[in-house]
């Protein structure tokens, strides 16, 4: 039996499943209309993070794009705290940056350079999975320097039965020559969860529209699409007539004396015609289809419209939808490339240099390429944003209401202005999401942070010798005292499996704040010694659940009488006390 095995596997299996005491805190400040967004921003960590969803996000992603790092030279990868002896702690203590174990080097001459690798790839992989809609697929950005681990490692957690294929792409023109090759191109691989008649692919490119007009938002992004006039379709008297518009007379062919000879019965330039009969150019003129342009007259091609005759003999404006299938060789074109990317970068004017970013047509022809309109998007290696500027830019395309979930470690990066790639991540969604919005006001560009930290409950669980009077007072209370409100609700939601996107308010009763989220789905006040009245009234919503802090009762016997009062009022609701 063939079986894929390096130093540390077991351990790095074991840290996938192993409970994760942390907290995902909402940072509203950095956030961006955090009211009315369904878009997530965590930084931190990305298998901590993941691990924190899992509960909530179970079986929900249907999409997942990673670059990860490519495990070159002295880059610097993830490293969890596994599998590593006393005496390799020591040894790699030197190469730790200021964030401790998250980040470090990884050179090639540690004899463990490609098991290094894979004890970080493997676990978040893994959680990945567990996140992973059935009709759910993955996208991993690599070359080929792990390119053979990560097929293998994908193999197992996937299953060799749901791969559908490495993609190559083109990385630049120039290239590079580590030795006597120069080489120009990395991949894409590709698995599914489950289901392989995903994919659809879309047909169009959106290098070959240069025009916009008032019905772009309905009928999606045109081209001019070809020339009226036609020398090589059958004549027909049906589409030889000429067209008068703005004082000029428009024939086949532009020539008038042809067009006299033709209808005299000399028909050796029968040949020249339109393309369209009198009735489909009226039709098509009236509603927008027509652009007459340097003495000649065009067609437009919509992206999702068409001009058909239906059954009552009349034109109609109908839905289309060209799809053909992803081919393999798609991405071997500059539009896919890191220079493509750069420029792209480059033209949101954020001053900063960041290597090597994404290029947004890459990530939207993966998005693309899934069969269901609004998916929900993944990127756990989420770098300088691309994932999250092109679903902005294909939800204003088509009116799509897709949604990310963006994940990056906060690593520091020598920039006064963007002191880490988060930073730097955080304001491309804001430039790129004011572009777009530039283009369609209903698009909804916002996102909402949230920021790994150490778990909102103070650490409880001493002998009882380790009490002294000077720790008597902290025992009122397990919560931390830096924790908001916002901190505690954000908690209950990932205790309840709940999403972190859904609507949110506060309001004052009585004196209290009332934390509504997803309408009824929860309720909570955190306030201290909460009255008899503010409990009947949360009662009286019959939330789906309720939550409260233990401080907010005096004695056991007015929890008690909080249970009683639900059961009354509200005997659906679930009620708990943290």
């Amino acid at each position: 039996m063939y079986e894929f095995s390096w130093p540390g596997k077991k351990e790095a299996l074991r840290t996938a499943f192993s409970p994760v005491k942390k907290a995902l805190r909402p940072d509203v400040a950095s956030s961006s209309d955090w009211n009315n967004t369904s878009n997530l921003y965590i930084e931190g960590d990305n298998l901590e993070s993941m691990k924190l969803l899992r509960e909530s996000y179970l079986g929900k992603i249907n999409i997942i794009y990673i670059d990860p790092p490519y495990n070159r030279k002295n880059e610097r990868i993830y490293r969890d705290d596994f599998s590593r002896s006393r005496s390799q702690e020591n040894t790699e203590a030197g190469i730790n940056d200021e964030f401790g174990n998250h980040l470090v080097k990884n050179p090639e001459s540690d004899s463990r350079f490609h098991s290094n690798w894979c004890n970080m790839i493997y676990p978040r992989l893994l959680v990945a999975r567990d996140l992973l809609a059935d009709d759910g697929v993955i996208y991993i950005s690599i070359d080929d320097k792990e390119l053979g681990n990560t097929i293998k490692i994908c193999n197992e957690i996937f299953g060799e039965q749901n791969y559908i294929a490495s993609f190559p792409r083109l990385t630049t023109k120039s290239g590079k020559t580590p030795s006597t090759v120069m080489i120009s191109n990395d991949y894409v691989l590709c698995y599914v969860k489950h289901e392989k008649n995903i994919f659809v692919g879309k047909a169009y490119s959106d290098s070959s529209y240069k025009f916009s007009d008032e019905f772009e938002k309905e009928r999606g992004k045109y081209n001019l699409k070809q020339p009226l006039d036609c020398n090589s379709i059958s004549y027909s008297q049906s589409l030889d007539y000429p067209i008068e518009h703005d004082g000029i007379t428009y024939y086949p062919g532009s020539n008038y004396d042809k067009y006299v000879e033709r209808k005299r019965g000399n028909y050796t330039t029968k040949d020249y015609a339109w393309r369209w009969s009198k009735e489909k150019y009226e039709f098509g003129l009236k509603n927008g289809w027509i652009v007459f342009q340097n003495g000649r007259i065009y067609t437009k091609g919509y992206l999702r419209a068409d001009i058909q005759k239906q059954s009552d003999g009349k034109y109609h404006i109908v839905s289309r939808e060209k799809t053909r299938t992803i081919s393999t060789i798609d991405l071997i074109s500059n539009e896919y490339s890191n220079d493509m990317g750069k420029k792209q970068f480059n033209s949101l004017q954020i001053p900063v240099n960041f290597d090597n970013p994404k290029p947004v047509q890459l990530i939207k022809e993966l998005i693309s390429s899934y069969y269901r309109k609004n998916p929900l998007i993944m990127d756990f290696f989420s770098g300088s944003g691309t994932t999250g500027e092109a679903v902005y830019s294909l939800n204003s395309e088509d009116g799509g209401k897709r949604n990310f979930i963006l994940i990056q470690v906060p690593e520091t990066v020598e920039d006064m202005t963007f002191p880490t790639i988060c930073h730097i991540g955080k304001e491309r969604l804001r430039v790129s999401g004011y572009r777009e919005k530039q283009t369609d006001e209903s698009t909804n560009n916002g996102f909402r942070v949230l920021k790994l930290d150490s778990s909102n409950y103070r650490d409880v669980y001493h002998t009882t010798d380790y009490y002294q009077q000077n720790l008597l007072s902290f025992s009122d209370s397990n919560i931390k005292e830096d924790r908001t409100d916002l901190d505690l609700l954000f908690g209950c939601l990932l205790d309840w499996g709940l999403e972190l996107s859904k609507s949110y308010e506060s309001e004052e009763i009585s004196g209290v704040t009332i934390h509504t989220y997803d309408e009824d789905a929860l309720i909570a006040c955190f306030a201290e010694n909460i009255s008899e009245e503010v409990i009947r009234e949360i009662a009286k919503r019959q939330p789906l659940r309720v939550v409260f802090r233990d401080s907010s009762f005096e004695s056991d016997a007015a929890r008690v009488n909080v249970s009683e009062i639900f059961k009354l009022q509200s005997p659906g609701t679930d009620v708990r006390v943290i």
